[in-house]
Parts: C-alpha cells; structure tokens; sequence
C-alpha cells in the first residue's frame, strides 16, 4: 500500500532534455484564453505554458482583412512576450507580480497549441518553430506531418489524442515516415472544455466509455513504444483535473503530468476578460452543456443565451476569418470566431464560452503562482 502510495505522487516532468519542476501543463485555450499573459505566469512557476493559436491575432486592427497574416505576426509576438514575463518574474526576488509570495524553482517551458484543422496549419507550426517555441501540441485531427514542419528546429512535438487507435496510428506514421517518435503524449478525456474528440452520444454517457481502462492502454502502448526505441515518452492526462487530487489519480494511471485548462481561466493572469472569467465563478453545473459547433464537432460550453439562440436559428454573421479548413462559411449557423472573440473580450451573453465540466468548481479569482503550489511535487 505505501509503495502503491510513493509511485502515485506527483514528480518533476521530464521532457526530452527539460525537467519541469511542476507536472503541470496549461492546456491552450482560443479565442485569446490563453495568450502570453498566462503562459508566461505558468511557465515562470515552474510548469509548461501554452499560447494557443487559434485566432492569435485578433485583436490586430487588420485582422478582418487578412486574418492568417495578422496570427502568423502575433505567433511570434506571443511567444517572445511570454518569455519576457519569465524572465521578470524570475529577476524579481519577490515572485509573483501580484502574489508578493516569493518562489524558488526554475522556470518550466514555453508552447503552444496548433489544432490540425486549423486553415495553413503548415504555415502556423513553422512560425511556431521558427519563433523558438520549446514544444507544440496539436489536436482537434491528426497531426501526421508535424515532424515534417518542424524538423530543422529544436521544437518537441506533441500530439492530443483521446483514443489507443488514434496514438497507434500516429506513432506508427511517424517512425515509417520521419523515424520519429512523439516528445510527448496529451490524452484528453471526455471531461475537456472545448472542441473534443468523442461522439456526442459518448458525451452523453461518460461512465459507459471506462476511460481510466483506456488511459492505461493508452500509457502502456506509449511506453512500450518509447521503450523498443531507447526514449522515455511522458504522458500527459486532460479533461476533468482540477486540483492535486485529481492530478494523483491520473499518475496512479500511469501518467507522467496532467493538463489543466478550466482552473486557469479564473486567474488575474489569464489574457480573458474578467466578464469572461466571472462566468465560470457564477456557472452552476446545470449551466455546462455539449454543444454543436459549426466547425462539425462536439463540444462543452456554458449554456448561455448565445447557445440557446444559436440552437433555434442560424445567427447572421460576416465575412469568413479563414479559421477551420472544414467550416463551410454559407452553411454554418454561426461564424465560431466571432462567438469566440465577444466571448473573450467580455460580450458574453452573445459569444460561445467554452468550459470543461469542471468549471462550475471556481469560486473566485486565483493567482497561477497559488495553483502551481498546490500541485508541487513532495520530494
């Protein structure tokens, strides 16, 4: 029982050659959730902080015109602003910029996640690379190519999957095709916020899917994998982790970190709106719904008027923001950028709020550098 204990606690992440002090990673979070401000903080408390790309440049005065052009600047704009938090937090002897709480660790790493349905996706992952981001995680489909694009940089590489079959036919692409194998390893479970990979029956019935059974076939395929090949391969568990007591259940699993997303969002550092953020400290559990998106997939978002509207009709929109390459502009009954951009920029009656199903838990504010504590390794 003791050792069963000591192997369930949470330890230092490592990563290639980077040991990340907290196994914590900041899931990305678009439209404008996670941008520099909380990836900056998270990394500079010792975990792994991720921009997400989806739209990055949004705020951009040219953005209507020439969307992809604007995010490909703000691609490296993010990154670089990022690592300029890090480094202020880590010459000020005092921490954290608010906390006034001191902190001693070393800082973790700098990413950002790239979905694979994103329109040039290609041009996104090279930006990232060239831009010097420590890893890219990339879900929403199959990142098949990622070695490819970013095989003349120092990136590390990690795709999301939600399945043994969808990490199997990755792995096995990569070393046929780049003999290479995934850096890491994202399983995110049904109990994600945003776009997921499941059916929404399966939503409906989370407890008939077993998916503790499926996260350790899952870690056994990966280690095997990185094993046979002489690489240690961490995995990392997402959807539903909230506190450290969730985190241990998931390396009672066999996982090497976790991901967390919701309990960022109601931070001071997230690059949300505080409407935005406020949202999930007023959510109820009954308020948390699996949405249609336009883009063809499921997902969980609050149930707000927007939602309800969105259910009854089509909501007018204009022109196409070249996001998702499966969205059909014509036939979409909303435009999910805009959705997503009033939402993060406080009009949130009238935007799409995404949550994991966890968000109804927020009760205030929080700083990153008191969460990170929370899940510090006891060595």
């Amino acid at each position: 029982m003791e050792e069963k204990m000591n192997n369930s606690l949470l330890k230092p992440l490592k990563i290639g050659d980077y040991l990340v002090p907290v196994p914590v990673v900041q899931g990305g979070m678009g439209v404008g959730v996670s941008l520099s401000g909380l990836a900056g903080a998270v990394a500079a408390c010792g975990g792994v902080g991720i921009i997400s790309t989806a739209q990055i440049g949004f705020r951009d005065k040219g953005f209507d015109a020439n969307p992809i052009g604007c995010n490909l600047r703000a691609v490296k704009e993010e990154i670089n602003k990022a690592r300029e938090i890090v480094r202020k937090w880590q010459c000020d002897v005092t921490g954290g910029v608010e906390t006034g709480e001191g902190h001693s660790r070393k800082p973790g790493l700098i990413g950002v996640n790239i979905m694979v349905a994103t329109k040039k996706y290609e041009e996104y992952v090279k930006a990232a690379a060239e831009a010097g981001a420590d890893i890219i995680i990339s879900g929403a489909g199959l990142p098949m190519t990622l070695p490819e694009l970013v095989k003349k940089a120092k990136t590390m590489i990690a795709p999301i999957v939600s399945s043994l079959k969808s990490v199997q036919v990755i792995i096995k692409y990569w070393l046929k095709k780049y003999d290479r194998l995934p850096d890491m390893v994202v399983i995110e479970g049904p109990l994600a916020g945003g776009h997921l990979g499941f059916q929404a029956r399966q939503l409906e019935n989370i407890e008939e899917l077993h998916y503790e059974e499926e996260i350790r076939r899952i870690v056994d395929y990966v280690g095997e994998c990185g094993g046979t090949h002489g690489k240690d391969i961490p995995v990392i568990v997402a959807g539903g982790i909230y506190t450290r007591e969730d985190a241990e259940k998931s390396f009672a699993l066999g996982a090497s970190g976790v991901q967390m997303a919701t309990r960022f969002v109601t931070t001071y550092e997230c690059d949300a709106s505080a409407a935005y953020k406020n949202t999930y400290i007023r959510a109820q559990k009954e308020d948390i719904a699996i949405v249609k998106s336009p883009v063809g997939m499921p997902g969980r978002a609050l149930a707000n008027s927007f939602v309800k509207r969105a259910a009854k009709e089509r909501i007018p929109h204009k022109g196409c923001h070249n996001c998702i390459a499966t969205c059909r502009p014509d036939q979409t009954p909303y435009c999910i950028t805009e959705a997503l951009i009033h939402a993060v920029e406080g009009n949130v009656e009238q935007g799409l709020v995404f949550c994991g199903a966890n968000a109804y838990r927020a009760q205030r504010l929080e700083h990153v550098a008191d969460i990170m504590k929370e899940f510090e390794p006891v060595l």
